[in-house]
């Protein structure tokens, strides 16, 4: 028996990897994020499959799902939103899956920053502008942040800004990211990215917070930096004539050169 921890992607139902569609398929028992997860991904579900939804479990309530699985010799498919790698909880049941000698796999899923970067049809980072994204939020009930991630201290790099969980203290991000961005500096939030009423609302630091509604305080993602207004006059070499590369060296002629020379 064995517990798969599986991304299920940003909203949209058509999301997810083929291996997590195809293990939802194979597993009797399903445990979803229901405030985040669509339900329509529990279509992939076998016929007869025990459904339920963590969203009001407790973490004991949880592993004792497992528990009972395991006994049973059910496969679960455990499901959460985005991917596994960061803010998922993911790693508290890990321990508690070990402690019981319980098996696990882990499947990632689409994030939500790459979902969110796709509606706005963005490139992250940018050459001479910026070269790093940080996924970051900030503290919350659930977690703190540690005394040196503050989103000064990142703003100062110049790199792009993902900031999670944090929509509903725009006006303490905005207060932070200033000094060191500047009020025109390019900002977006993108509102349940990928789910069918995703929006979008774009701005600068000096103006984001009087562009936004008031009915958008959850499940929306700031992303912030100078990339984000898409102009440089710097290009990657990956792709200019001048880049010597193993895959297309400098030598190599164009499959148009020929009618080139013929004009």
């Amino acid at each position: 028996m064995t517990v798969h921890f599986i991304g299920a992607g940003p909203g949209a139902a058509d999301l997810i990897t083929l291996r997590g569609r195809d293990l939802i398929a194979a597993c009797p028992v399903c445990l979803y994020a229901g405030s985040l997860v669509p339900e329509a991904i529990l279509t992939h579900c076998p016929d007869g499959a025990r459904i339920v939804n963590s969203a009001p479990l407790d973490l004991d309530q949880i592993i004792a799902e497992c528990v009972a699985a395991d006994a049973a010799g059910l496969d679960v498919a455990r499901l959460h939103s985005g991917d596994l790698s960061v803010w998922s909880a993911m790693g508290e049941q890990i321990s508690r899956l070990k402690a019981a000698g319980i098996e696990f796999s882990v499947t990632p899923g689409v994030p939500a920053f790459a979902a969110a970067a796709a509606t706005l049809g963005a490139e992250l980072t940018l050459p001479g502008v910026a070269q790093s994204v940080v996924l970051t939020r900030t503290s919350g009930r659930a977690s703190a942040m540690p005394e040196g991630e503050t989103l000064a201290n990142f703003a100062r790099t110049g790199a792009t800004l993902a900031v999670h969980l944090s929509i509903h203290r725009l006006d303490a991000v905005v207060a932070e990211l200033v000094p060191d961005y500047g009020g025109g500096c390019p900002v977006a939030v993108v509102f349940r990215a990928s789910w069918p009423d995703e929006r979008v609302i774009r701005g600068t630091l000096a103006t984001i917070e009087a562009a936004m509604d008031a009915g958008i305080n959850r499940t929306a993602l700031i992303l912030v930096g100078p990339a984000l207004g898409g102009e440089t006059d710097v290009r990657s070499a990956l792709y200019s004539t001048e880049y010597d590369r193993r895959f297309r060296p400098q030598s190599a002629q164009s499959p148009f050169s020929s009618l080139e020379n013929d004009k």
